[in-house]
Formats: structure tokens, C-alpha cells, sequence
């Protein structure tokens, strides 16, 4: 059964991946998640030596969390159930992490809902409460997709936000982190390097804008008014655009990676 998830539906655009840089930072600013990533044994998954697969591999999950029927979720929770496997401390690590912990699960789901919602407000007219409520509901799937219950997600919107003020606590960037997330909001792994002159300060810019404060301030990235009215004005522009763009190109690339990940069990291949 396909979840019918607006909220998610209309985030998941190509615009929308402007974002991203942003989100990353937010989810590895949990020390754990952070470390998780940084040390992670995984070589096929480090974005720095394989930034296209690593890319694909986390857009086809939110594409299967939010638009994937029942049973291309089993097999992405499947999949990626074997590359979290090795994905735990060690007794030199800094923090001790598991990707198999459900909190982290939820941080991780509640950075990437989060995500989703400053999309939509950015690229839409501000929705009815009643509408956020019923999509906030259905965006447990962000992290019940994988060891999450169901149960662990907050009961509403109003729980959430108790919810992530308390976790924001414990949200620190060291320097080891801040350094590799300074790579991410760059963009550094982008190839070839001739082009990071480019487009490494663009999306340092956008990055630094979609973060909340709490996250610039540990990154140590600076803002002022007039870098939010540079930001505001870009993103009016993107809006327009995205609203007048037709559905099926506005949804790109997460529908063609929806589409990917069906072709991919059917034909016996490797998910991620």
C-alpha cells in the first residue's frame, strides 16, 4: 500500500535538494550520528570517495520512505540493514554509536521531517494547521522505515517540538566534524575539483541558510541580514519556478530513483 504523503510528495523536489547540505549537518550535529558517519567502515557508502553512489543511496531511501509502497520499503530496510550492520563504535571512538539504535533512528527522522517542512514553507504558501497535523502523522515513516517503532515518533506536533528542543542538547560539532561537514556544505565532494570554485561558495551560501541558528553557530558560519535577504529573494525566485515546473519534472530526481529501486529488485541488483 502506497503512503500517501503530500507534504513529503511536494518537498521531494529538485529544488528541495538545496537543502540537503543543511540537513546533513543537522543529523551528524548529534555527536553520535556524526561520529557514525566519520568513522563509518562502510567504503562504498564515505560520500567523499564515492559521492554519486553515496548520493543515490540516500535519495532513493527518502524517495522509498515517502512515496514506496510496502514492500519496496521491506527491501530497502533490508538492504540497508546490511551496510548498517558494520556501523558501530569501536573502543577507540570518541561517542559510541549504532546505526541500529532506534534514537538515533528518531534524531536522524526528526532532522530530515524538519528538513522537509522549512522546504515546503520555503517553496509553498504557508498550509491550515489541520494539513501539517495529518502530514506530520504520516512522516513517521522516516524513521519507521527502517528499526524505528511507530511509537517512538511524537504523538503531534506540539510533542515534536518538546521533542527536539530537548534534543538539542545534545547537538555538538566538534572540530574533527565540523571540518569534514565544512566539506559537506561546500560540496567539496563534487568531481571534477575544477568546478568547486564554482559551486563550492553557492552552496556554502544556501547551506548556511537553510541551517537554524543552533547549527550555524557550531559550524561557526557566519549571517547577517542582508545574507538573508540574499536568501530570501533566491528562494522566492526557486518558488516560482518550482510551482510553475510540471509535477513529473518537479519530482525529479526522487521519482526516477523510486523507479531505480523497483527496477533493482526485480532484476536481483544490489539496492545500496
Amino acid at each position: 500500500m502506497t503512503v500517501d504523503n503530500e507534504l513529503l510528495r511536494k518537498s521531494m523536489t529538485g529544488v528541495g535538494l538545496l537543502a540537503g547540505g543543511a540537513n546533513v549537518i543537522m543529523q551528524l550535529g548529534h555527536p553520535a550520528v556524526g561520529y557514525g558517519v566519520f568513522e563509518s567502515r562502510v567504503e562504498s557508502g564515505q560520500i567523499n570517495r564515492h559521492p554519486v553512489k553515496r548520493t543515490r543511496t540516500t535519495l532513493s531511501y527518502l524517495a522509498v520512505a515517502g512515496m514506496g509502497d510496502d514492500d519496496v520499503k521491506a527491501a530497502y530496510r533490508k538492504a540497508t540493514n546490511r551496510s548498517h550492520a558494520a556501523v558501530k563504535s569501536t573502543a577507540d571512538s570518541p561517542v559510541k554509536y549504532n546505526a541500529f539504535d532506534p534514537n538515533l533512528q528518531l534524531w536522524v527522522a526528526a532532522c530530515l521531517y524538519r528538513g522537509f517542512e522549512d522546504v515546503y514553507y520555503a517553496l509553498y504558501d504557508e498550509p491550515d494547521p489541520e494539513f501539517l497535523d495529518e502530514m506530520y502523522q504520516r512522516c513517521h515513516v522516516l524513521g519507521s522505515t527502517l528499526q524505528m517503532p511507530r511509537d517512538m515518533w511524537p504523538a503531534d506536533r506540539i510533542t515534536f517540538e518538546k521533542y527536539w528542543d530537548a534534543a538539542l542538547a545534545d547537538v555538538h560539532i566538534d572540530p574533527t566534524i565540523r571540518r569534514y561537514l565544512h566539506g559537506i556544505a561546500s560540496a567539496t565532494f563534487v568531481k571534477p575539483r575544477v568546478l568547486h570554485p564554482l559551486i563550492g561558495p553557492f552552496m556554502r551560501f544556501v547551506t548556511t541558510g537553510f541551517l537554524p541558528e543552533r547549527f550555524r553557530d557550531e559550524m561557526e558560519l557566519p549571517w547577517d541580514p542582508i545574507k538573508q535577504k540574499r536568501f530570501d529573494r533566491l528562494m522566492g525566485t526557486l518558488a516560482v519556478i518550482n510551482r510553475v515546473t510540471p509535477q513529473v519534472v518537479r519530482e525529479m530526481p526522487f521519482n526516477v530513483l523510486l523507479w531505480d529501486v523497483r527496477s533493482r529488485i526485480r532484476a536481483g541488483r544490489a539496492l545500496v
